[in-house]
């Protein structure tokens, strides 16, 4: 019973949190839903054992990729998709139920869409305790990494920061609603739970924003998103941190 109950205490904080914040769980559901699968599309876990169905889906989404420079910006991109669209709202329904489905890749697959990719969610299966989810997720963005990392050049840096983002998605959700010192604080606890690297690449800090406190997550790795056509710097981007944190301030 007492493991269980050290299990559960992220749930009771995040519930307490909630509290303070004003903010009624049932408001968050719709950032506890992946995209639905359809069935179409090829897998992650294929995607994983074989990079070229990946190389091929990039290559789809971008056109013309020049070199390994230009596939490895891709990557980057459709890596924090994929840590964004999936893991954080499966994050945030552990939250939410104190169960959620795992992010298996067998169940993740990779769509085609009318402009890019898109990365969708088969939910089947029983959901995991949050003592599993934690275990299990760890192993597996752990074992996603080096495909990543190895046949595409996607930094360390940008591959956990957005795996980092992706698990504290049920706290960036309430970043200008609760307590900034208690969301930060529960937050950074959080990501230490998680046997990987994703809690060296994510800041949370403490700040204020047009007169009114809040908590921002700060990447310490770049995703490469500003290098493609008609894209900025992510509102999480480290690279301005001093002027954003300056402009917070005035």
């Amino acid at each position: 019973m007492a493991g269980t109950d050290a299990a559960q205490a992220p749930i009771k904080r995040y519930g307490q949190l909630l509290d303070q914040a004003g903010v009624c769980p049932s408001s968050l559901y719709e950032y506890a839903r992946p995209p639905a699968g359809t069935g179409g599309g090829v897998s992650l876990a294929a995607c994983l054992d074989r990079p070229s169905v990946l190389a091929t889906a990039l290559r789809q989404k971008a056109g013309t990729i020049a070199d390994f420079r230009d596939l490895r910006v891709h990557a980057s991109v459709l890596q924090q998709d994929l840590a964004l669209s999936i893991i954080g709202p499966l994050v945030t329904r552990l939250f939410l139920e104190g169960e959620s489905y795992l992010p298996e890749p067998s169940q993740i697959r990779l769509v085609p869409g009318v402009e890019s990719p898109q990365w969708h969610f088969d939910s089947q299966g029983p959901q995991a305790s949050m003592e599993v989810f934690v275990s299990r997720t760890a192993g597996l963005v752990n074992a996603w990494y080096p495909v990543f990392r190895q046949e595409f050049g996607v930094s360390p840096g940008a591959y956990w920061s957005s795996v980092g983002l992706a698990l504290c998605a049920p706290f960036s959700a309430l970043w200008d609603k609760a307590p900034p010192e208690a969301l930060c604080r529960q937050a950074t606890g959080w990501l230490e739970l998680f046997d990987c690297d994703a809690g060296e690449f994510i800041d949370w800090i403490p700040a204020e924003f047009n007169q009114q406190q809040c908590a921002i997550p700060q990447r310490r790795g770049c995703c490469l998103k500003f290098k493609l056509p008609e894209e900025g710097y992510c509102g999480t981007c480290g690279v301005y941190r001093k002027e954003r944190m300056s402009d917070c301030r005035e």
